[in-house]
């Protein structure tokens, strides 16, 4: 048995004997199936605070490695997620550049659960109902490893921002 396989069988093992339900999303399943090595962290959001900042807070960590998940629409390229740090903006222009798109705007956060499968909060670049092209910020290369949502709010995954890459099919690009 292959060791993605071994993964898969142990989470849901965990899960049947009352372990631990925070590990059955998709991008979990998604992460475990393809080998990848990660960390899986549980944070409190009883106190609606979800934004990067916070959520680096709640994990003890530098908002520059947590980073947060964002949708925009362009003109003529579509979806496209771009992930950058915590405590940072994306810059639309430079996403736009890094799409290949001459316009991109944000899309309304009652579109993202349709459009992605994930809600506010909780959206992950792995696992989404259909893969879109994808960027992350070149800072993420500054760490052996960066936190980014495990599919839920208060689910974060620590991983290798190459192996983020890898499953993602992302580009590293200048974005805030």
């Amino acid at each position: 048995m292959n060791n993605a396989r071994w993964v898969i069988l142990l989470i849901e093992r965990d899960l049947r004997n009352g372990g631990i339900l925070m590990a059955k999303t998709n991008a979990v399943r998604l992460l475990a199936a393809a080998g990848i090595r990660f960390t899986v962290h549980e944070y409190d959001i009883s106190d609606g605070k979800v934004s990067g900042v916070a959520v680096a807070v709640k994990l003890g960590r530098e908002p520059e490695r947590v980073f947060k998940t964002l949708v925009a629409e362009g003109k003529s390229t579509g979806l496209n997620v771009f992930l950058i740090p915590g405590n940072t903006e994306l810059d639309l222009k430079k996403a736009a550049r890094a799409a290949g798109d001459k316009y991109i705007e944000m899309i309304k956060a009652r579109e993202l659960e349709q459009r992605t499968g994930y809600v506010h909060g909780g959206c992950s670049p792995a696992g989404m109902k259909k893969r879109f092209p994808t960027f992350i910020d070149e800072t993420a290369a500054l760490y052996d490893a960066i936190f980014v949502s495990g599919g839920r709010p208060g689910l974060q995954v620590e991983l290798a921002p190459a192996d983020l890459a890898r499953i993602t099919g992302a580009l590293f690009c200048d974005l805030f």
